[in-house]
């Protein structure tokens, strides 16, 4: 038996088989486009979207890569039992009753929607992730107003619409994926603010998907799909999860107090906590692990700040750099405060969807400025734990 994972990232796909004993059997990856930028007056920049066909591109890249990896191995694509995905976290699109995107997924750190996240502040309720301009929510909100035929059937998750092309059926999450559109992962249901949120913008609350539990096996894949890439029929779809929870997943933190930090195009922190904690104004939610809760949150700082100023080459250089003087114990700390943000706005551990990037004092020269930018990542994961601690979850025993 085999089992396939595919991950749906910001600026790649990448897939990976396993089999029974854990072990890679074959990975490949594809690099998206570059996400569009979206401006306001003065040139602002607040926002970035994405084709969802360009994703469905590159899972069909990953997928011919792993087959023919596959065969030279003596293995066949219809040796895969089991299929799951997981998407960025926040990452959101409508659709038709077909599946077909109405609109560009607005991505995870898009902050256009700051008009429907103060809506949202009036419905809502203390238990939420579905707060800011970043949310799930507002982004239903905000691009329900950009649909002149108003045809839409499904609001999904990036992992969400994905899932739905194998299966050939939409409207069907899991409930890491579906927290930040409102979904009580406590009680286990879409509460009613969320729903008399919708209706009153006039949207129905049908468009909401189905949750499951994350491995949860939703159907069989379809046939057409099956047949086009040459999986077994008897291939099960299961519900996915969000690409932060995947991490953790991987690292096999287990245990409270257990924490995992995650640098992707964002930065993620999350402690296992015996309780759920949910703070509107730090931008805390939890989130069901087996019988305990990851607690935490997404700071927009990340590794998309650094693919701002620098290329993986310069950034392979300046790391080399810094692990010589490191190990030659002349690296000191600079100290100069930064707080990398690509676009103002941030999530966690401050919820402030005004807030602007700090790049100043100017550094010295670009190593110096590079690892600023790292320290400045840092110090936001710092603040992050102490954050966590103070409302309650238990400060990380190892990260």
């Amino acid at each position: 038996m085999l089992s396939l994972g595919i991950d749906i990232g910001t600026s790649g796909v990448r897939a990976v088989v396993l089999n029974k004993q854990q072990q890679i059997i074959a990975q490949a990856q594809y690099d998206l486009e570059k996400s569009k930028a979206f401006k306001i007056k003065d040139q602002i920049l607040i926002g970035y979207s994405q084709n969802p066909l360009q994703w469905w591109h590159g899972v069909e890249h990953v997928i011919q890569a792993i087959k023919s990896l596959l065969e030279k191995k003596s293995y066949k694509l219809q040796s895969i039992t089991h299929l799951a995905i997981d998407g960025t976290s926040g990452t959101v699109l409508l659709a038709d009753k077909d599946g077909n995107p109405l609109y560009d997924a607005l991505m995870y750190n898009d902050q256009r929607s700051l008009r429907e996240a103060e809506t949202i502040k009036k419905f809502a309720s203390d238990h939420t992730a579905a707060m800011g301009a970043s949310s799930g929510l507002a982004k239903i909100l905000y691009l329900h107003q950009q649909q002149e035929n108003k045809s839409i059937a499904y609001a999904l998750n990036q992992a969400d619409w994905i899932s739905g092309k194998f299966l050939g059926q939409y409207g069907i999450s899991d409930c890491n994926n579906a927290l930040k559109m409102g979904y009580d992962a406590q009680l286990h249901c879409w509460p009613d603010w969320v729903k008399n949120l919708l209706i009153k913008n006039n949207i129905k609350s049908s468009i909401l998907p189905k949750v499951l539990m994350p491995g949860q096996v939703i159907a069989t894949i379809s046939n057409d799909i099956a047949q086009y890439f040459g999986f077994s029929k008897e291939l099960k779809i299961c519900a996915g999860t969000t690409d932060s929870t995947a991490a953790i997943i991987a690292s096999g933190a287990t245990e409270v107090g257990q924490a995992v930090t995650s640098l992707g195009s964002s930065l993620v922190m999350k402690v296992i906590s015996r309780q759920p904690i949910f703070d509107k104004n730090s931008g805390v939610y939890s989130q069901p692990y087996g019988k305990l809760w990851l607690v935490g949150g997404s700071s927009n700082s990340g590794g998309e700040v650094i693919k701002q100023f620098f290329n993986s080459n310069q950034v392979a250089q300046m790391t080399r750099e810094l692990d010589i003087k490191n190990t030659q114990k002349e690296l000191s700390l600079l100290n100069l405060n930064y707080y990398p943000l690509s676009t103002p706005g941030e999530r966690f551990p401050v919820q402030n969807p005004l807030l602007k990037p700090r790049f100043l004092p100017k550094a010295a020269s670009d190593i110096d400025f590079f690892q600023a930018l790292l320290e400045g990542m840092a110090d936001i994961e710092t603040l992050a734990y102490n954050k966590l601690l103070d409302l309650g979850a238990p400060y990380p025993k190892r990260v």
